[in-house]
């Protein structure tokens, strides 16, 4: 019965760690000069824009000097959760989005990005990191993520800006698919995140 066992999900993990893999090779790659935006959604006294030095390094409370360059932003996140497990009562949920370092005038022929890389995370068909075209917006971002679990909070799902840390946009998706209009459906920008929330049981 083990081995039968083994059997089926040996290849089931090499295809999600294949998948994973994938995910992550698109993910942009921190460089030094970049800013990160983190947050910590435990604890946001732990919120903060961080540079990353030229020695591709950042320093962070409780987890000290991190070489970040050459990482992507989930793999970083991924660092600083497990430097503060040790600190608060779980590993906390820690989201990281990178803005590059822009070119210097002059220097070379200024290339447009051709994605613009994004994170939708919690109850989508299909969460994390996501390389849209320019120009996405948040409504067609969660399309292309293949809509909502039932089990979504579609009254309060949030959209982070990247650019400005902290700020959270809180849009009612259950009203706009009822019909309601959207005033304005946000251009989403490179390290942006999409969070949709479980939702509560009287909701």
């Amino acid at each position: 019965m083990n081995i039968l066992l083994r059997s089926i999900l040996a290849p089931v993990l090499l295809l999600v760690l294949a998948f994973t893999s994938a995910a992550s090779a698109q993910e942009y790659r921190i460089q030094p000069g970049d800013r990160l935006n983190i947050e910590v959604l435990e604890d946001t006294s732990l919120n903060r824009s961080v540079s990353v030095l030229p020695g591709g390094t950042i320093n962070f409370p409780y987890a000290g000097s991190l070489n970040v360059a050459g990482s992507s932003p989930t793999s970083v996140g991924n660092r600083i959760s497990q430097a503060l497990a040790g600190v608060l009562a779980s590993p906390p949920t820690v989201f990281v989005s990178a803005i590059p370092l822009e070119p210097i005038p002059g220097m070379g022929d200024e290339v447009e990005k051709p994605v613009v890389n994004i994170y939708i995370m919690g109850e989508a068909a299909s969460p994390g990191a996501k390389a849209v075209e320019p120009g996405t917006t948040f409504l067609q971002a969660l399309s292309q993520a293949g809509g909502l679990t039932p089990f979504a909070a579609t009254k309060r799902i949030q959209l982070r800006p990247a650019g400005t840390p902290g700020q959270v946009i809180t849009v009612n998706y259950a009203a706009i698919m009822k019909g309601a209009i959207m005033n304005h459906d946000p251009v989403l920008r490179e390290g942006d995140v999409i969070i949709v929330p479980e939702r509560g049981l009287f909701e």
